[in-house]
């Protein structure tokens, strides 16, 4: 069983994660949830097109870290 660090909202085919990120933990949690959801959507036949994922950081003082999903960076938006 996968436990979560992040949220995981789903609506028809649209999917949405978030995680509030203070730490370099906090980075690593979110990427290997990433890396979790993957794999979970390639067991049940869900998979996502990566390169339409996008990654929106919040929030003041942001490093604005780097995720991919396999093995394609996520493009960053505003």
């Amino acid at each position: 069983m996968i436990v979560w660090q992040v949220k995981i909202l789903k609506f028809a085919d649209d999917s949405k994660i978030y995680h509030t990120v203070y730490s370099d933990e906090d980075v690593s949690a979110v990427q290997s949830d990433l890396c979790n959801l993957v794999e979970w959507s390639k067991e049940w036949q869900m998979l996502f097109n990566a390169d339409k994922c996008k990654v929106m950081h919040i929030g003041f003082n942001n490093n604005k870290d780097k995720y991919d999903m396999n093995d394609v960076q996520l493009e960053y938006v505003s």
